[in-house]
């Protein structure tokens, strides 16, 4: 009998530990890993991609834990800190152009990882790739300048040559040109993501020679707060950036990562993410525009006209015919750029007086 009991206890035993075993292991949570080029606070393009990591937990609790590294190089760094989330994390998302390779590589080293990489162009099995049409903002920000600036000189505080920063260069360009023929545009090239100091003194450079409208590819609130302290105008970078300018602030890009996050980590979490492409549209409002403030009524009612047809996929700032500043035909009468032509972009259209750096 004795025998009989202790048989029955053990088995008890073994199924209760069995049982609290797969309880656990069900409760474990989805590890999700971020990698940032700059600092969460920069009120720009890292503030806004750790805003989305945020909207990840407050969607699914304690379903999903993240964890994130800011501030990280290009290059030995990025490679390293990328392998380190990895090895703890189901899924991890690089939100810099510069992380592609890196991540590609430790791709391959874990295959039963997903990984995410922001702005780039290369996928594999399990790394896709995923951007917002930022350019599209860019454009009307551009038709804004074109119509308000005085001097008809616009400017641009530019952080590095990639397409990405390229194209919306020229879509700024485009769209100022398309409102005022006689628009001339500046560059510099800050080679900073975020360095406040850097980009005010380019901002200033600028601004000393004529520029009147500020736009910049740069994370941090300075270069427009340059301009309000010359009593200048300009747009906020990634996020609204109206209470550090609210007096030279006109509209600003606001990227919303946030449900492309919370979706594809929703896949983890279900078993079924898989690789791809996404490139986010005004029309799904990943990309949205603060409001449009100190300007008059008729540049209002024209950039809300140039923003609705964008919106509404009737109008496309990449049309064809377009040359580059070489003569080069770019694109044909009528042909609109494709995403391939988009994310590899390296040349200045027509009219941009200037040479892409490392061309």
């Amino acid at each position: 009998m004795r025998y009989f009991e202790k048989l029955f206890h053990t088995v008890v035993i073994s199924m209760f530990i069995g049982l609290m075993s797969s309880l656990a292991f069900a409760a474990d949570p989805v590890k999700v890993g971020f990698i940032y080029v700059g600092p969460v606070g920069d009120h720009g393009w890292t503030y806004r991609h750790d805003i989305g990591r945020q909207q990840i937990e407050k969607a699914y609790g304690d379903k999903v834990k993240t964890t994130y590294v800011e501030s990280v190089k290009y290059g030995p760094d990025a490679e390293r800190v990328i392998r380190m989330l990895a090895e703890t994390n189901d899924i991890v998302f690089a939100t810099s152009f510069g992380y592609m390779e890196p991540m590609l590589k430790v791709a391959k080293e874990f295959p039963n990882v997903k990984f995410e990489h922001a702005t780039g162009y290369k996928q594999s099995d399990n790394m896709a790739s995923y951007g917002l049409r930022l350019y599209q903002a860019r454009h009307v920000q551009g038709i804004i300048a074109g119509m308000m600036t005085k001097t008809n000189k616009i400017c641009y505080v530019a952080a590095y040559p990639i397409p990405e920063v390229i194209r919306e260069i020229n879509t700024y360009y485009l769209g100022a040109k398309k409102m005022n023929p006689d628009v001339d545009i500046d560059i510099v090239w800050a080679n900073t993501w975020y360095n406040p100091s850097k980009e005010a003194d380019a901002a200033n450079v600028m601004m000393a020679e004529g520029c009147d409208m500020m736009a910049q590819h740069t994370d941090s609130p300075a270069p427009l707060q340059a301009a309000q302290s010359q009593g200048k105008l300009g747009f906020g970078q990634a996020s609204d950036q109206f209470k550090f300018a609210p007096k030279a602030q006109l509209t600003a890009t606001i990227d919303n990562w946030g449900p492309y996050y919370v979706q594809k980590v929703g896949q983890v979490i279900d078993g079924t993410w898989t690789t791809g492409n996404y490139f986010g549209h005004m029309n799904d409002g990943s990309v949205q525009m603060a409001p449009f403030t100190n300007m008059p009524d008729n540049v209002r009612m024209k950039a809300a006209e140039i923003k609705q047809a964008i919106s509404d996929g009737k109008y496309f700032a990449f049309t064809g015919p377009i040359k580059d500043n070489t003569g080069k035909l770019q694109l044909k009468a009528g042909e609109v750029a494709d995403d391939t032509h988009l994310n590899t972009m390296m040349y200045y259209v027509e009219g941009i007086d200037a040479k892409v750096p490392g061309n």
